[in-house]
Protein backbone atom coordinates (compact mmCIF):
# COMPACT_ATOMS: atom_id res chain seq x y z
CA UNK A 1 0.00 0.00 0.00
CA UNK A 2 1.53 3.18 -0.88
CA UNK A 3 1.84 6.32 1.43
CA UNK A 4 -0.76 9.38 0.56
CA UNK A 5 1.20 12.46 0.14
CA UNK A 6 -1.88 14.43 1.73
CA UNK A 7 -4.20 13.52 4.96
CA UNK A 8 -7.53 12.28 3.01
CA UNK A 9 -11.37 14.01 3.60
CA UNK A 10 -13.05 11.55 5.63
CA UNK A 11 -14.76 8.35 3.44
CA UNK A 12 -17.83 10.42 2.49
CA UNK A 13 -16.15 13.87 2.61
CA UNK A 14 -15.29 15.66 -1.03
CA UNK A 15 -11.68 16.51 -1.61
CA UNK A 16 -8.96 16.35 -4.35
CA UNK A 17 -8.75 13.74 -7.02
CA UNK A 18 -5.19 12.19 -5.11
CA UNK A 19 -4.49 11.11 -8.86
CA UNK A 20 -4.48 14.37 -10.44
CA UNK A 21 -2.80 15.95 -7.12
CA UNK A 22 0.10 13.48 -7.26
CA UNK A 23 0.65 13.81 -11.11
CA UNK A 24 0.46 17.55 -10.88
CA UNK A 25 2.98 17.34 -8.03
CA UNK A 26 5.02 15.08 -9.99
CA UNK A 27 5.08 17.57 -13.07
CA UNK A 28 5.64 20.65 -11.03
CA UNK A 29 8.64 18.75 -8.99
CA UNK A 30 10.72 17.53 -12.73
CA UNK A 31 10.03 21.62 -13.97
CA UNK A 32 11.46 22.80 -10.65
CA UNK A 33 14.56 20.78 -10.94
CA UNK A 34 15.11 21.97 -14.69
CA UNK A 35 13.30 18.57 -15.94
CA UNK A 36 10.59 19.28 -16.91
CA UNK A 37 8.64 21.28 -18.80
CA UNK A 38 10.07 25.07 -19.48
CA UNK A 39 6.57 27.03 -19.33
CA UNK A 40 5.71 25.33 -15.92
CA UNK A 41 5.71 28.13 -13.59
CA UNK A 42 4.05 30.04 -10.70
CA UNK A 43 1.46 31.21 -13.13
CA UNK A 44 0.72 26.88 -13.71
CA UNK A 45 0.86 26.53 -10.17
CA UNK A 46 -1.68 28.87 -9.45
CA UNK A 47 -4.22 27.82 -11.87
CA UNK A 48 -4.02 24.38 -10.76
CA UNK A 49 -7.28 22.62 -10.09
CA UNK A 50 -8.63 19.05 -9.48
CA UNK A 51 -11.48 16.79 -9.57
CA UNK A 52 -13.59 16.63 -6.45
CA UNK A 53 -13.94 13.22 -5.59
CA UNK A 54 -14.97 10.98 -1.72
CA UNK A 55 -12.44 10.47 0.40
CA UNK A 56 -9.59 12.34 -1.63
CA UNK A 57 -7.04 15.02 -0.22
CA UNK A 58 -7.76 17.19 2.33
CA UNK A 59 -8.36 20.65 -0.10
CA UNK A 60 -7.05 23.12 2.32
CA UNK A 61 -3.73 21.22 2.88
CA UNK A 62 -3.20 20.91 -1.08
CA UNK A 63 -4.18 24.19 -1.64
CA UNK A 64 -1.63 25.70 1.39
CA UNK A 65 0.88 23.09 -0.36
CA UNK A 66 0.28 24.90 -3.69
CA UNK A 67 1.07 28.83 -1.88
CA UNK A 68 3.83 27.57 -1.11
CA UNK A 69 4.95 25.76 -4.34
CA UNK A 70 3.86 28.99 -6.20
CA UNK A 71 6.26 31.04 -3.99
CA UNK A 72 9.05 28.60 -4.56
CA UNK A 73 8.71 28.99 -8.03
CA UNK A 74 8.32 32.82 -7.75
CA UNK A 75 11.88 32.97 -5.62
CA UNK A 76 13.66 30.56 -7.96
CA UNK A 77 12.52 32.90 -11.01
CA UNK A 78 13.94 35.61 -8.81
CA UNK A 79 17.23 34.25 -8.22
CA UNK A 80 17.90 33.46 -11.76
CA UNK A 81 17.10 37.25 -12.90
CA UNK A 82 18.87 38.68 -10.22
CA UNK A 83 22.22 36.20 -11.18
CA UNK A 84 21.92 37.23 -14.44
CA UNK A 85 21.09 41.29 -14.50
CA UNK A 86 21.11 41.99 -10.97
CA UNK A 87 19.15 43.28 -7.97
CA UNK A 88 18.59 46.16 -9.48
CA UNK A 89 16.38 44.58 -12.54
CA UNK A 90 14.25 42.54 -10.24
CA UNK A 91 13.25 45.22 -7.82
CA UNK A 92 12.59 47.68 -11.16
CA UNK A 93 10.17 44.96 -12.54
CA UNK A 94 8.75 44.54 -9.31
CA UNK A 95 7.95 48.07 -8.69
CA UNK A 96 6.29 48.33 -12.34
CA UNK A 97 4.18 45.47 -11.63
CA UNK A 98 3.24 47.23 -8.63
CA UNK A 99 2.82 50.51 -9.77
CA UNK A 100 0.22 49.10 -12.72
CA UNK A 101 -2.04 47.64 -9.66
CA UNK A 102 -1.88 51.98 -8.33
CA UNK A 103 -4.63 53.56 -10.62
CA UNK A 104 -6.81 51.32 -9.34
CA UNK A 105 -6.50 51.66 -5.75
CA UNK A 106 -7.00 55.56 -6.42
CA UNK A 107 -10.68 55.14 -7.66
CA UNK A 108 -13.60 55.89 -5.09
CA UNK A 109 -14.73 53.38 -2.96
CA UNK A 110 -17.77 51.21 -4.87
CA UNK A 111 -16.27 52.08 -8.14
CA UNK A 112 -13.12 50.29 -8.08
CA UNK A 113 -13.98 47.06 -10.54
CA UNK A 114 -16.75 46.21 -12.61
CA UNK A 115 -20.00 45.43 -11.32
CA UNK A 116 -21.43 42.24 -10.86
CA UNK A 117 -24.01 40.48 -12.88
CA UNK A 118 -25.67 38.70 -9.91
CA UNK A 119 -23.88 37.73 -7.63
CA UNK A 120 -19.93 38.62 -6.72
CA UNK A 121 -18.36 40.17 -3.83
CA UNK A 122 -19.16 42.59 -1.03
CA UNK A 123 -18.04 46.01 -2.31
CA UNK A 124 -17.43 47.30 1.51
CA UNK A 125 -15.55 44.41 2.07
CA UNK A 126 -13.14 44.20 -1.14
CA UNK A 127 -12.79 48.45 -0.79
CA UNK A 128 -11.46 47.38 2.83
CA UNK A 129 -9.12 45.27 1.88
CA UNK A 130 -8.08 47.03 -1.36
CA UNK A 131 -7.34 50.04 1.41
CA UNK A 132 -5.02 48.34 2.99
CA UNK A 133 -3.24 47.41 -0.01
CA UNK A 134 -2.88 51.10 -0.67
CA UNK A 135 -1.55 51.48 2.57
CA UNK A 136 0.92 48.89 1.96
CA UNK A 137 2.04 50.47 -1.36
CA UNK A 138 1.87 53.78 0.63
CA UNK A 139 4.65 52.57 3.60
CA UNK A 140 1.52 53.33 6.29
CA UNK A 141 1.17 49.67 6.92
CA UNK A 142 2.51 45.88 6.84
CA UNK A 143 0.60 43.41 4.50
CA UNK A 144 1.49 39.82 3.83
CA UNK A 145 0.71 37.81 0.94
CA UNK A 146 -0.91 35.37 3.10
CA UNK A 147 -3.30 37.62 3.76
CA UNK A 148 -4.35 38.86 0.10
CA UNK A 149 -4.41 35.09 -0.27
CA UNK A 150 -6.85 33.82 2.77
CA UNK A 151 -8.84 37.33 2.27
CA UNK A 152 -12.40 36.40 2.26
CA UNK A 153 -15.31 38.55 0.98
CA UNK A 154 -19.26 38.03 1.64
CA UNK A 155 -21.59 37.68 -1.25
CA UNK A 156 -23.46 40.29 -2.74
CA UNK A 157 -25.54 40.82 -5.77
CA UNK A 158 -25.65 43.37 -8.52
CA UNK A 159 -24.78 46.78 -7.58
CA UNK A 160 -23.91 46.35 -4.22
CA UNK A 161 -21.05 43.70 -5.80
CA UNK A 162 -17.94 43.67 -7.52
CA UNK A 163 -17.67 41.35 -10.38
CA UNK A 164 -15.39 38.49 -8.42
CA UNK A 165 -13.80 37.11 -11.53
CA UNK A 166 -12.19 40.51 -11.85
CA UNK A 167 -11.45 41.24 -8.21
CA UNK A 168 -9.80 37.36 -8.39
CA UNK A 169 -7.42 38.36 -11.12
CA UNK A 170 -6.41 41.65 -9.37
CA UNK A 171 -5.48 39.96 -6.07
CA UNK A 172 -3.68 37.40 -7.66
CA UNK A 173 -1.25 39.77 -9.65
CA UNK A 174 -1.20 41.83 -6.06
CA UNK A 175 0.06 38.51 -4.68
CA UNK A 176 2.81 37.98 -7.09
CA UNK A 177 4.19 41.48 -6.37
CA UNK A 178 4.03 40.46 -2.49
CA UNK A 179 6.06 37.49 -2.73
CA UNK A 180 8.16 39.18 -5.31
CA UNK A 181 9.76 41.13 -2.04
CA UNK A 182 8.94 39.08 0.77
Amino acid sequence: MSEDTFTRVGRFGWGYATDEVDEFLRKAKDAYSDKGAADFNEQTVRNAGFSRVRHGYDPALVDAALDRLEAAFIQRRRAKVVRQRGEATWLNKTYEDAKSLYPRLLRKQGARFADASGWGYSKSDVDELMDRLMEYFDGKRALSSKELRDSLFEQAKDSKAYDAAVVDVYIERAITVLVSVE
